[in-house]
């Protein structure tokens, strides 16, 4: 390892120098395919890390940490960290690389080398906090599969494209208002924790990135539809998002008149669209498919997810 390693400035994090002397150890190049592209900045490491609020008792999370910028800057603050890496040779490498770098903490830090998506079980201790630089291309479905199959996750930082950070974040009324939005506002009270530069990564990507905080409801929205039934309205709405809730949800229903009869009972109007609602009133929706606004049927759904 090059002296610049353990410059003053990074500490025990990795630099620009250290990045891409582990790259070239690995013969690791960053791929499109994957989404990666590694932070090089102590400073945004530790800016993330400080953002995160993440504190002395947390067992943190981090999925996709490549070289491990992020992972040694969270295991300077977090009580443990379990980092899920998809990459064979990121994942085979890291270990040894927190090792090196952090000796005193190597036995906080976990690693599972598995796709983030067809991750349920994690070892140790339950998760409390997310943080993670994920990679553009899944970020979502990412984040949304770890809340979804982690509840005890109370607190998330993540690290998106700009224009994803501003889907998750948008708020009904809000033309990139979608998909994201409501279902991150399923689990979480959503909001936009900062911009970060391009200048930070390698490689340097295209676009700029975002922080995005999520903090977990105390419950979801309380509503007798279950998850999966709220979600197949939200999705139904966004297919056809410039079309009336009327039209776009009659295939969900069954048929316009389906639609337009589960909108009143809920108190939506059929000629609303999916940008203006909030997950509530997606909730309050799918409690009546079906129903004709009868009295009663709601009782039957089940309970919330």
């Amino acid at each position: 390892m090059s002296e610049s390693s353990t410059s003053d400035e990074s500490g025990p994090l990795l630099g620009p120098a250290d990045i891409r002397e582990l790259a070239a150890a690995l013969g690791v190049r960053p791929t499109k395919q994957r989404g990666q592209n590694f932070v090089i900045d102590a400073n945004t490491v530790r800016r993330i890390v400080r953002t995160a609020e993440v504190r002395p008792d947390d067992v943190v999370v981090e999925v996709g940490p490549g070289l491990g910028s992020l992972t040694l800057g969270l295991l300077e603050a977090a009580d443990r960290v379990t980092a899920v890496e998809i990459d064979e040779v990121l994942a085979a490498a890291l270990p040894a690389t927190v090792a090196a770098r952090m000796p005193g903490r190597a036995d906080h830090f976990a690693l599972v080398h598995q796709d983030a998506m067809q991750v349920t079980e994690l070892p140790g201790a339950a998760p409390t906090a997310l943080v993670a630089n994920l990679p553009y291309n899944v970020a979502v479905p990412v984040l949304l599969h770890m809340l979804a199959t982690f509840p005890t996750i109370d607190r998330t930082l993540v690290m998106v494209q700009a224009e994803v950070a501003d889907r998750l974040a948008a708020r009904p009324g809000n033309k990139v208002y979608g998909v994201p939005s409501v279902k991150a506002n399923w689990y979480a009270e959503v909001k936009r924790a900062g911009s970060i530069g391009r200048n930070v990564f390698w490689p340097a990507p295209n676009v700029d990135s975002g922080l995005v905080s999520l903090v977990r409801r105390a419950a979801p929205p309380e509503t007798t539809a279950t998850r999966d039934e709220v979600f197949a309205v939200v999705d139904a709405a966004f297919a056809q998002r410039r079309k009336t809730l009327r039209a776009a949800l009659s295939g969900w229903a069954g048929s316009a008149a389906a639609a337009e009869a589960a909108l009143v009972a809920a108190g939506v109007s059929p000629q609303a669209r999916g940008e203006a609602l909030t997950v509530e009133e997606f909730a309050r929706i799918a409690e009546h498919k079906g129903s004709g606004g009868a009295p009663g049927i709601r009782q039957a759904k089940g309970g919330a997810a």
